[in-house]
């Protein structure tokens, strides 16, 4: 057979799923109950077990990708003229938008400041009475940055205004839906029951006998067993009735000296 297929990203939706339906069955609650086992520890479990679970329907998983393939190159065209892929740059991230929206903040800021910094000069030297030229300039500079940094931040409200529309427009029409793997499947009916066909294998061979496993190791080494191996679903014993910390091997106590020759 080869080495397993590796579960595809757009395939975990599903695996998690039959996972979840498998957790569900009266089969596995009452092993559950039994055990003392918890649920969302039996799924963290299950979901690290992912290369071993699928391994088992690995012939099924094969012939639903091949399929798969096929479906989406006769499809091609069609989805070419659709949405971009959720892992391809979006129009958030074209070249520039971050330089853009860096300007649009210091703008405003950095124009306010210089408007401050010369009406401030301006207005002192014409109290002072000294340099009237120098004093004018400053004036008309501080009005006219006053007039900038007022523009700018119009115009930053309005484009954040924009951009926060727009992001929810996309959050609203990306709510999340049936999988990728799911609209394949429902556009042909051998995909479908290819897809049917991994999924029945998948919680029959793989995810229902590596639970049953789990829960019958943990139902041993919950009575008694417990102080000297720890259970699967807890932190293990550190101690023992065979444990014992350095120096304390428990040997005898050395036997008393005996005096010597000529000592009392």
């Amino acid at each position: 057979m080869g080495r397993p297929s590796r579960l595809g990203d757009e395939d975990r939706s599903d695996y998690a799923s039959a996972l979840d339906e498998v957790i569900a069955s009266p089969e596995i609650r009452c092993l559950l109950e039994r055990s003392g086992a918890p649920a969302d520890r039996l799924r963290v479990r299950g979901l690290a077990a992912v290369a071993r679970t699928t391994a088992a329907a690995d012939a099924e998983y094969r012939r639903y990708t091949a399929l798969r393939l096929r479906v989406r190159g006769a499809q091609g065209g069609r989805r070419g003229a659709g949405a971009t892929p959720l892992s391809g740059p979006g129009d958030q991230e074209r070249p520039g938008a971050g330089v853009l929206a860096v300007l649009g903040v210091l703008t405003p800021v950095l124009a306010a400041v210089a408007a401050a910094t010369f009406l401030v000069l301006g207005y002192g030297l014409r109290l002072a009475g000294a340099l009237s030229a120098l004093a004018d300039t400053l004036v008309g500079a501080g009005w006219f940055s006053l007039v900038v940094a007022a523009v700018t931040a119009l115009v930053s409200v309005v484009a954040l205004y924009r951009t926060a529309a727009r992001q929810s427009a996309a959050d609203a029409v990306a709510v999340p839906g049936p999988s990728a793997a799911a609209v394949d499947a429902g556009d042909s009916p051998a995909l479908a029951q290819a897809r049917q066909a991994w999924l029945v294998a998948l919680r029959d061979r793989g995810i229902r006998p590596f639970l049953l496993q789990e829960l019958a190791e943990a139902a041993v080494a919950a009575p008694g067993a417990g102080e000297s191996r720890g259970s699967r679903f807890s932190s293990p014993a550190f101690a023992g009735p065979d444990y014992s910390g350095p120096g304390f091997e428990g040997s005898t106590p050395p036997a008393p000296r005996q005096p010597g020759p000529g000592r009392p």
